[in-house]
């Protein structure tokens, strides 16, 4: 703790991992995250409705839509403490959303949108399409104007809690430039949305055709602030992610040296044995370098180019981190590390959803190349 002090590790952000960290660990057993895998929804409506009362949803939207007004650092520790217990919501899809009406929707839009939001009501993004293009701006679905309407067409891919959504933000290019579009659930026809079969089969990701959808062009977000909504939206969306990944690495992490601890071979604790010792120190010391970056970024999130630095590098190092703990606890192991029921998989298939998402840390690592160059 003192060493995340000196990266501006808050007061607030104190108490919500300390919350956060005792209700994950209460409300998110392993056994209940298997549970849950099996369900149509992917998460305990019981549990959203404590995470809603928690206030949560209101911890990066400002006051005067009923928010606390704090800022995306302060969310950091929650999703990092989702993410190490895996507790499945869709905290991170509805704040995606909240952030995407702050940055970008009208004033009518926030006025209507976020006070339900914070309430509980949740929202999604549909922004990615076939090509899996990381850069949010280049958009193959298209909006036409029709009279008072907006007709829409094309396809968005993984659309997450798209089935749970009361409302989707929807990417779209208009009159050749890129355009966000608010589409309520009741807008969508029948077999608009298809669940897709994705890695991490902890989250919910659908498929939604935009063919022939209608909506008032009251819908629209504010076309002046349109591409300075989908860079929040990408950074916000890699700084969340980060803090899930930390979170899930220090959990795999724990994982394995409990494995380590009490497994023994040849008459001695496998832990012992220094082939086993130093990659899961190596891993150790990639988890606190992921967490230090992360609360870095968090830390300077809103500040201009820092920001968006400490992002990225952030991201990367939580993917890296990630991907080398969990896959070194597959193969500590052994047999068992490759069937369905070691727990290592889990976090080893978070690892590979993360990276599809917003950007891997190879991609990471050439932006920042590009910014610091």
């Amino acid at each position: 703790m003192e060493n995340l002090g000196r990266l501006g590790f808050s007061e607030e952000q104190a108490d919500l991992l300390e919350v956060a960290t005792n209700f994950c660990r209460d409300k998110s057993p392993i056994d209940k995250v298997r549970k849950l895998i099996e369900s149509d929804s992917g998460f305990n409506p019981e549990v959203w409705k404590d995470i809603v009362g928690l206030g949560w949803l209101r911890i990066a939207i400002p006051e005067e839509y009923g928010g606390v007004g704090l800022s995306l650092g302060e969310a950091a520790p929650v999703m990092e403490q989702l993410g190490r217990f895996m507790l499945a919501s869709p905290f991170l899809s509805t704040t995606l959303a909240a952030q995407a009406v702050l940055a970008g929707g009208t004033e009518e839009q926030k006025q209507h949108l976020l006070p339900k939001i914070v309430e509980g009501a949740i929202a999604t993004l549909a922004l990615t399409e076939d090509s899996g293009d990381w850069d949010l701006s280049q958009i193959s679905a298209r909006a036409e104007k029709d009279g008072d309407e907006i007709v829409l067409s094309g396809k968005k891919l993984f659309v997450c809690d798209a089935v749970s959504a009361h409302w989707f933000i929807v990417s779209v290019s208009m009159d050749h430039k890129p355009a966000l579009v608010l589409v309520d659930r009741k807008q969508l026809p029948e077999g608009a949305l298809r669940r897709e079969t994705i890695i991490d089969e902890t989250k919910r990701s659908y498929a939604l055709t935009l063919d022939g959808i209608r909506v008032n062009v009251s819908a629209m977000f504010d076309p002046h602030k349109v591409r300075s909504a989908l860079s929040h939206i990408h950074l916000t969306a890699n700084l969340l992610a980060a803090a899930e990944m930390v979170g899930a690495t220090q959990a795999v992490i724990d994982y394995t040296i409990d494995y380590l601890t009490t497994r023994k071979q040849f008459g001695r604790l496998i832990g012992s044995y220094q082939a086993l010792k130093h990659p899961t120190v190596d891993a150790f010391m990639g988890y606190e370098q992921a967490r230090s970056h992360l609360y870095s970024a968090a830390h300077c999130f809103n500040e201009q180019g820092t920001g968006e630095v400490a992002t990225r590098m952030a991201k990367a190092e939580a993917d890296k981190a990630l991907s080398y703990a969990a896959d070194r606890s597959i193969q500590f192991h052994g047999g068992f590390g490759f069937t369905y029921d070691c727990d290592a998989q889990l976090y080893r298939r978070r690892a590979i959803w993360h990276a599809s998402q917003f950007g891997d840390a190879a991609y990471h690592r050439k932006k920042l190349a590009e910014l610091l160059l």
